[in-house]
């Protein structure tokens, strides 16, 4: 599932450079005036980390699971493999802890 930023976004930006896929703008994007997740971008890290690197740096907790964009750990991996075709990704199988939130047992977002 993608994650979005909810209205609660203060504008601090720090998000923005922690995104592996440049999936986050200032709103200018997404037309509105906080900062904004393109679903279409957003693995939630799969392939990168094991948790979502904008969820751990917010300050006010405001990137949270948009319950209406679910995605499986595969469509995700896909999905950034697509977003870089010039990247080693390692395997479905191979995902581990710290390259997927679906086997991070710390996760903050249990989307399993």
């Amino acid at each position: 599932m993608a994650t979005i930023i909810t209205e609660e976004c203060i504008n601090c930006g720090v998000c923005e450079p922690e995104c592996p896929n440049e999936a986050i703008d200032d709103g200018t994007k997404g037309g509105v005036d906080i900062y904004y997740i393109d679903p279409d971008l957003c693995t939630e890290c799969v392939g990168f980390h094991g948790e979502e690197a904008c969820q751990e740096v917010c300050p006010v907790d405001c990137c949270v699971p948009d319950e209406d964009r679910k995605e499986t750990e595969e469509e995700l991996l896909e999905k950034a493999m697509k977003i870089h075709p010039d990247q080693d990704f390692p395997a479905l199988d191979d995902l581990t802890n710290e390259t997927s939130l679906f086997r991070n047992p710390d996760r903050k977002n249990a989307n399993l």
